[in-house]
């Protein structure tokens, strides 16, 4: 969501609006990062939308809310980029119409062994688009090339630490990636080991990072490949084309070699980018747009359009506090007490309701609402509570002690986000509160293009950044293990030795321990919100679009990619 990183998610977006990871880590779409996994019965599903025969003519016209940063499976980090990836390559599983993983690339269910640690899957005769086959060779070299440190993954040893053997050791540079717990049997049998048992590991299987690669074809392009999309190959629904690696256009068109392609309607999908809200409004009222993101005032005058959709959301947003800038140089963030001022200093009720007002609730937690549930169908959100409410009484007392402390009466700090319009307006919003609550703050505001967010991000050179994270998959891990100390997420320099053990302990003892794993879990959350104020969350992100209605058989996702095409078409277009 990202991450992807972020999405850094970071990360991970509206169509129009913050950041993720991620996240992988996300502008809201920007921000992101990242997501993936099967879905609970309980999640959110897409409105199903009515059948009809699809037309003569199956071209789709959309936006997306930034340009792609990379399309290379091992460096994808952002929402856009897991979008377009999802789309034209495909892994041993894909997420379905009921969002959940099914077998893929994979001809059937993967055979697990008795103790949960090695899986064997059998590959189905699939090719690339250049019409050579697809391999069990070319997700050994993928695999590998993720997890190697010359490659610079940013997910490969988040996604693959401490869950496919010598992964860890090998990104730590301390084993050769050929060590690496995977191995082709024969050209259509692939054999993975684990290092502890993960029981979402098959819903792993659908997320991009682990997606396979040709070795021939991205050692002969060299520092070319995945720069544009002649330099691509592709094994999905659609090939990617006409994007030049920076400009702010491009198409996917119907890959013909796709083993499934009987079953993808749509022959092309033309993509701009389109940041502002009044201007994808206008070209969706023009015809120009099939479907069209809109927030601010513009949610609230079409929330009771006939052709408006809210999409509920798993992606959560939040300030991240830089506690060492250019991850030496200790910060005022390093103080606890400044965290938890800023972090109780601002009306998420307000923010969400008249700033976004496309359905995002205000968030005190992290790990989202209606997504993770233990074995009593019992929502994690009930489980670990409300943290880091809004209080200005409690955050001025916050802000003097921590001033007192920093032997200062005043501050200066700089917010990081994104430069859409929505992200600017937000900025300011933020801007307003905290100045207004806390005596002596002022507030410098550093709007730039989401690629620039990501290397300041890495560089870790900002004050405080909104950021957001969507989901890999369907497990409270999924944003916990963001913050463990020097995690390849946790570029703010977060580190509680508490808080790692927990979260250590849910992947070791407390594995098959479901009921103790999520009090863990809840322990955790505690301790990163409440006693830390290591972030500060500001709201689990809801969407409106207007949809054209014969725009038909869209999928969205709440963990992974957001959306696939692959079951779209056209019906009843005038």
């Amino acid at each position: 969501m990202k991450n992807t990183k972020w999405l850094l998610l970071m990360a991970m977006t509206l169509v129009l609006s913050i950041f993720l990871a991620a996240c992988g880590g996300a502008d809201e779409k920007e921000e992101d990062a990242s997501k993936d996994g099967s879905k609970d019965d309980n999640a959110t599903e897409t409105p199903k939308k009515e059948d009809g025969e699809p037309d003569a003519e199956q071209i789709l016209n959309l936006a997306e809310s930034a340009a792609i940063p990379s399309v290379d499976s091992a460096i994808v980090e952002d929402a856009v980029g897991f979008n377009v990836l999802n789309n034209v390559n495909e892994g041993l599983y894909r997420l379905d119409q009921e969002n959940k993983a099914i077998p893929a690339m994979a001809s059937e269910e993967a055979t697990e062994s008795e103790d949960g640690l090695t899986y064997t899957f059998k590959l189905r005769d699939a090719k690339w688009s250049d019409g050579t086959p697809v391999t069990a060779e070319d997700f050994v070299f993928a695999w590998q090339r993720a997890i190697d440190p010359a490659t610079g993954s940013p997910y490969g040893p988040f996604m693959m630490s401490g869950t496919v053997k010598n992964a860890t050791a090998i990104s730590e540079g301390k084993m050769d990636k050929k060590e690496l717990g995977i191995v082709a049997k024969d050209e259509k049998t692939l054999e993975v080991t684990l290092e502890r048992p993960v029981p979402y590991f098959l819903s792993l299987m659908s997320f991009g990072t682990f997606y396979p690669q040709k070795e021939e074809f991205v050692t002969s392009k060299g520092d070319a490949y995945a720069t544009n999309s002649d330099n691509l190959l592709y094994n999905g629904p659609f090939t990617l084309t006409d994007w030049d690696g920076t400009g702010g256009s491009w198409s996917y068109k119907k890959n013909d070699e796709y083993w499934d392609a009987e079953n993808v309607k749509l022959t092309q999908i033309n993509v701009n980018v389109v940041q502002d809200s009044a201007t994808a409004v206008k070209l969706y009222k023009d015809g120009k747009l099939d479907r069209a993101g809109v927030s601010g005032d513009l949610a609230m005058q079409y929330s009771t359009d006939p052709e408006a959709v809210l999409q509920p959301e798993t992606s959560v947003f939040y300030m991240k506090f830089n506690q060492k800038k250019l991850k030496k140089e200790e910060t005022p963030l390093a103080n606890v007490n400044i965290r938890k001022a800023i972090a109780k200093s601002f009306q998420k009720e307000d923010l969400a309701d008249v700033v976004l007002a496309n359905g995002s609730l205000p968030a005190n937690f992290l790990v989202p609402k209606d997504f993770a549930f233990d074995e009593n169908q019992k929502d994690f959100r009930d489980i670990s509570g409300d943290h880091l409410t809004y209080n200005v009484e409690e955050a001025k007392e916050f802000w003097e002690k921590g001033l007192k402390e920093l032997g200062v009466d005043s501050l200066e700090l700089e917010i990081l986000g994104g430069d859409t319009d929505l992200s600017k307006k937000m900025d300011e919003y933020f801007k307003s509160q905290l100045e207004t609550n806390l005596e002596g703050l002022t507030i410098k505001l550093k709007e730039v293009p989401f690629a620039v967010r990501l290397e300041l991000d890495d560089t870790q050179d900002y004050d405080i950044q909104i950021s957001g994270w969507g989901p890999d998959f369907q497990d409270p891990i999924s944003f916990l293990d963001l913050f463990v100390t020097d995690g390849t997420n946790n570029l703010m320099s977060y580190s509680n030795k508490e808080y790692d053990k927990l979260i250590a302990d849910s992947k070791a003892e407390l594995a098959l321990k479901p009921q103790e794993r999520y009090e863990a879990f809840a322990k955790a959350e505690k301790i990163l919100l409440e006693d830390d104020a290591a972030i500060a969350p500001i709201y689990q992100r809801g969407l409106i679009f207007l949809e054209k209605p014969h725009f038909k058989g869209l999928v969205s996702h709440p963990f992974g990619a957001d959306y696939s095409y692959k079951w779209a078409y056209i019906s009843g277009k005038e």
